[in-house]
């Protein structure tokens, strides 16, 4: 039997593949060199392309913010050979113009996280990439135009805050960041921004406002019970915008995104040990050869 591939990978809700149009499905559990993903992965056909659905928080959404692995599940994404990734995930509203159940794909991120391991590099290895623009910006245009299509209102152009959580902000902490611009806030996009760059994969985040985060003096405050009831009205949606925007991705979709580490790896090839080059060979084995043991 073959090994399981897919083309795209889709990282949000485990509601998001149950699609009428998902066919030849099997589950895959995937092991890396970070552990394990958050669940097995759901691989499908949707049309033509080879889809690999990943519930973020695994099912029954059991891992909060903080304790997701995000270099597992991204790590897991490229070896089944996925490039390009589409994150999905609930954001709340820092701006009266993004209103609750509107969609967001953002263009800019500012890491209000804590100490989440942010890279695949850490141990043998020194890799600086590229995180000016830390969407690809060819799939965030097609995935905006699919929001449009679904009929709903789109924002792009905004800045995405991405906090620790799993507490939601203070009313300070909110003015703070409205103050700094940002659009919407959330918890996931970071790493999982970061590590798909590394991983050379374009990467774009579908983000559906859920609330006025906690700083709109006529709205209450964001509650779980709000978040959720949103989410859910959301999610019909979402795979609706997900299963068009597969069908516009050709199986050689290809940008610059997928040679982020041509120039980013500092350490010497000669000085990086087998064992890395062997752990990390679906990362960087085209740049400095597979280690053997």
């Amino acid at each position: 039997m073959s090994a399981p591939r897919a083309d795209i990978g889709v990282i949000g809700g485990s509601g998001l593949y149950e699609m009428a149009e998902l066919t030849d499905v099997q589950e895959v559990r995937i092991d890396t060199p970070f552990g394990d993903p958050s669940d097995a992965i759901t691989l499908g056909k949707l049309g033509e392309r080879r889809v690999a659905f990943l519930p973020r928080h695994g099912r029954g959404h059991r891992l909060n913010p903080t304790v997701v692995p995000y270099r597992a599940n991204v790590f897991a994404l490229k070896s089944l050979g996925v490039r390009c990734i589409v994150g999905v995930s609930a954001v709340g509203s820092l701006k009266d113009k993004i209103r609750p159940l509107d969609m967001v794909v953002p263009d800019q991120i500012i890491d209000r996280t804590k100490g989440r391991p942010s890279t695949f590099f850490d141990d043998g290895i020194v890799v600086h990439v590229g995180f000016a623009e830390p969407f690809c910006g060819e799939l965030s245009g097609l995935l905006l135009e699919e929001v449009e299509k679904e009929g709903l209102t789109a924002h792009r152009g905004e800045t995405y805050i991405c906090m620790e959580g799993p507490q939601f902000s203070t009313k300070a902490e909110s003015e703070l960041y409205r103050s700094w611009g940002a659009g919407v806030i959330g918890m996931t996009v970071i790493p999982e921004a970061k590590l798909a760059r590394e991983a050379e994969v374009c990467y774009a985040t579908l983000a559906a406002a859920t609330d006025y985060d906690c700083w709109h003096p006529d709205h209450e405050s964001v509650t779980a019970e709000m978040i959720i009831g949103n989410v859910v009205r959301n999610t019909e949606h979402s795979r609706n915008i997900v299963r068009r925007l597969v069908g516009r991705l050709a199986a050689d979709w290809s940008c610059s995104c997928h040679s982020a580490l041509e120039s980013a790896i500092i350490t010497a090839p000669d000085r990086i040990p087998a064992r890395i080059k062997k752990d990390l060979a679906p990362l960087i084995g085209k740049y400095v050869g597979e280690g053997r043991d």
